[in-house]
């Protein structure tokens, strides 16, 4: 699979072997996968660019202040064609912003994600996440096996999760771009005011968008398998 920085090549066979030992057919995964995953949100509209590249003959000399500790939102989602579950956002007891660490993580799979997931009433839903730290410590993965027991996607789980695939996540290919292509729009200058934001457009996101979303989830996989993990020169940019 080709990841940022031409990484190198991974499988992933693990995955897909895995799946298929299950009974999971391609139509059953396209509508019971629940990918996951944070993003940062900053109050000053940073977004990491380090993938664009400007070329000039000319140095245009120009300056631009950035604050030292900028403030900022860690949101967490899920996405499955069903809807989204979210946003969350990761604060301590006084509302204040924090990062996210393992007993943060665990919080809010427990408190938060297990009974909004209950309101859906969906049933053998499989579970995606990545090998983020804070994901995969033992107690997380624990977690994670009791609630989901076979069907949790994941480093250390039941099914592998390639590494280095964020283009192969749904939340990362789409939903976190975005978002951030809309909530900037009216210059929040407030946590609260871009947290708002972030809340209004995910709410407003339509049935038919997730499904369109989901239907090149399921491209993807098939054009990786296809090529068994391997660089292609092909790279799929087209939604």
């Amino acid at each position: 699979m080709l990841g940022e920085g031409g990484a190198p090549q991974v499988s992933s066979s693990s995955f897909d072997n895995g799946s298929k030992g299950r009974g999971l057919s391609p139509n059953a995964l396209e509508y019971l996968n629940s990918a996951s995953d944070e993003a940062h949100f900053w109050l000053n509209g940073y977004v990491n660019k380090q993938n664009c590249r400007i070329w000039s003959e000319a140095n245009p000399q120009v300056y631009v202040e950035t604050p030292l500790h900028p403030e900022k939102l860690t949101v967490w989602c899920a996405l499955w064609a069903g809807g989204i579950i979210g946003p969350y956002f990761f604060k301590n007891d006084e509302g204040h912003n924090v990062t996210v660490n393992g007993d943060r993580y665990r919080a809010m799979i427990t408190n938060f994600f297990i009974p909004e997931l209950n309101n859906h009433d969906v049933q053998e839903l499989w579970f995606q996440q990545d090998d983020a730290t804070c994901h995969t410590a033992r107690a997380t993965i624990d977690l994670l096996k009791d609630t989901f027991g076979d069907r949790l996607i994941s480093p250390f789980g039941p099914v592998n999760w390639p590494p280095r695939s964020c283009d192969l996540t749904p939340l990362d290919y789409f939903l976190w771009g975005y978002v951030k292509s809309l909530v900037y729009a009216d210059k929040p200058q407030t946590l609260d005011h871009l947290e708002g934001n972030i809340r209004r457009v995910i709410a407003d996101i339509r049935p038919q968008m997730l499904e369109k979303v989901i239907e090149h989830w399921t491209s993807r996989l098939d054009y990786i398998r296809a090529s068994r993990g391997s660089h292609k020169p092909e790279i799929i940019f087209k939604m």
